[in-house]
């Protein structure tokens, strides 16, 4: 849902990624046990999340080359200097060839004239992309994933549901969790959807470092470019569907 271009939150993201040393599993069993909150920021219930998602071993070169390779692939090519085929005029030879005493030239779009065109300059057709394998980059959103669960950075809600699509009753929401969690969410979180609300992405959209992804859109740079991550329990169940078999 949101496309990552500038250079600030790239320089934030791998600052993260560096920040982050390879840890142990979560937890030596199977599951992750973690606590769900409702939308009044109540503890409801249980939810066990399984270690072949949410408790691997995180490598974070792995992780910085996938960040990378995305980053690289969403760069635009804008940077472009015409050269003399395209500089505009320069159709007539500026003066005969021979008996004026000056050099010869043909067109005044040269790239020797003031005005003429660019040689080697930067062209738009450059291409900045970079490969990686499908593999790798599921086992570095698998390892981000876990990274934030033994950091404490994952929020699990029971649903989030809103009747009408205000800003003021989201802001309730976020500060009502971030109390019963006791996380600071002011600090930066992202919520990720099962599937797309619209009152829930309008009622978001104005609240200052409040991201909304869905489960499907998840990728490494995202992920890393907020502090929390508020996961509903359905996408808790498509995340698990989509990587623990794989």
């Amino acid at each position: 849902m949101t496309a990552i271009k500038s250079t600030t939150k790239e320089a934030a993201v791998k600052k993260t990624v560096k920040a982050k040393a390879p840890v142990e599993s979560v937890k030596s069993g199977s599951v992750l046990d973690l606590a769900v909150f409702d939308q009044a920021g109540k503890e409801v219930s249980k939810i066990s999340l399984p270690k072949e998602v949410f408790g691997l071993k995180v490598n974070a070169d792995l992780v910085s080359q996938t960040v990378t390779a995305q980053m690289a692939n969403s760069r635009e090519s804008i940077a472009h200097s015409k050269d003399r085929s395209e500089v505009r005029g320069g159709g007539k030879k500026p003066w005969k060839q021979k008996g004026t005493g000056r050099a010869r030239h043909a067109s005044i779009r040269s790239p020797l004239w003031a005005g003429g065109g660019a040689t080697f300059g930067p062209r738009k057709e450059r291409n900045f992309s970079l490969s990686i394998n499908k593999k790798m980059k599921r086992q570095a959103l698998k390892m981000v994933l876990s990274g934030k669960a033994s950091d404490g950075e994952i929020i699990i809600l029971e649903s989030l549901k809103l009747a009408q699509p205000k800003t003021r009753e989201m802001a309730v929401i976020i500060n009502k969790l971030a109390s019963g969690a006791k996380k600071e969410l002011n600090r930066g979180v992202m919520i990720i959807l099962s599937q797309k609300d619209e009152a829930v992405l309008r009622a978001a959209r104005n609240l200052p470092k409040v991201a909304m992804i869905g489960v499907g859109s998840l990728n490494v740079v995202d992920l890393l470019s907020t502090k929390y991550l508020v996961i509903s329990s359905e996408a808790v169940e498509k995340i698990k569907a989509m990587y623990q078999a794989k």
